[in-house]
């Protein structure tokens, strides 16, 4: 009994320290209560279950003779990032779960395994919201991303442009194009990839996850009638950055809760690029600046002229086509969007 009660309590340390980091994250890292409210739940119902065994576990504590406490990896020592920290921390709670869900089924008439059970399926779940929800913490906010069609640049000549746009400065550039086969559409994103990678331009292609994870490509866009977020973030896991297009804050909230790293938002003024039939201007930028839960690209008819309409709505990235495709010098272009 004493050595399953020495296993039960260093467990439930484990289990309630690993709650509290990811408390702790849900609530200062991503500032949601609601998930928050959901950890401490499962931290007071784990105090429940622990109350229904029948010994008290800290009499058995025995710290100083514990030969594991001496025991360190390297791994341990150091975590890249908030995330790992957090990931960590929900390894450790299933793990310590069910260990005291396995050692306590040898006690008897003890109703603390079911209910550990049931805890662990719940500390998964969380597990994978706060992965979810973490990983656009680690996106780029980029200043200014291109998007390039052949059919927009100057005599089809998209390799030119997009030389010229990484000259220029531009930290994205996104391949769009609706038309082409998907054995041209992967020759084109594996130069463009080969071509922007080493002026550290990334590299995202429009609407074909499959090729963005062939290509090497830093990621990939979604429309509103595209592949589903959820879906394919669960066919590239963390390989690509995903973006959704948005054009309200209801759209902007479902892409973060689907596990979206950034926004495309707009479209912000009128454009010959692509149709639409709501334009729904800096407004919509100011509102998605003050929720700021992702980062953004303002999209949609923008050029040097409008832009002050977007830095007083609060402006961070900015995403243009015809612009600089169709422009004489893109270059050119690209920098003075820079500069303003």
């Amino acid at each position: 009994m004493n050595h399953v009660a020495r296993i039960l309590d260093a467990n439930a340390n484990r289990a309630r320290e690993a709650m509290r980091v990811m408390e702790e994250a849900s609530r200062f890292l991503l500032d949601d209560a609601s998930l928050s409210e959901i950890i401490k739940s499962l931290r007071h119902d784990f105090a429940t279950a622990i109350a229904t065994l029948p010994i008290d576990l800290s009499l058995h504590r025995d710290t100083p003779n514990d030969v594991g406490t001496q025991i360190t990896l390297d791994s341990e020592t150091s975590r890249t990032n908030v995330n790992d920290v957090v990931i960590a921390a929900g390894k450790r709670l299933s793990e310590a779960l069910r260990a005291m869900e396995e050692y306590a089924k040898t006690l008897p008439k003890c109703p603390a395994p079911a209910l550990l059970e049931q805890l662990r399926y719940r500390g998964y779940n969380i597990e994978k919201q706060l992965a979810s929800r973490l990983l656009p913490t680690l996106s780029r906010q980029w200043k200014l991303c291109i998007l390039i069609s052949e059919h927009l640049c100057k005599d089809g000549n998209w390799q030119a442009v997009a030389q010229a746009v990484i000259a220029g400065g531009a930290d994205c550039i996104q391949l769009r194009e609706k038309t082409l086969d998907a054995s041209e559409l992967l020759r084109r994103a594996c130069w463009l990839v080969q071509t922007a990678q080493p002026a550290g331009v990334s590299v995202i292609i429009n609407d074909r996850p499959d090729i963005a994870m062939l290509a090497g490509a830093h990621g990939v866009h979604l429309g509103q009638s595209d592949l589903p977020c959820p879906q394919v973030r669960k066919l590239v896991g963390h390989q690509l950055l995903i973006g959704v297009s948005t054009s309200n804050l209801a759209d902007a909230q479902q892409a973060y809760e689907d596990g979206a790293n950034y926004c495309g938002v707009g479209p912000m003024f009128p454009t010959t690029t692509k149709h639409k039939p709501l334009i729904v201007g800096p407004a919509y930028l100011k509102t998605y600046r003050q929720w700021d839960k992702l980062p953004h690209l303002a999209i949609g008819g923008i050029d040097t002229t409008c832009l002050p309409q977007l830095i007083e709505a609060g402006v961070q990235g900015i995403a243009v086509s015809s612009v600089v495709c169709g422009s004489e010098n893109p270059q050119q272009v690209v920098e003075q969007l820079l500069e303003r």
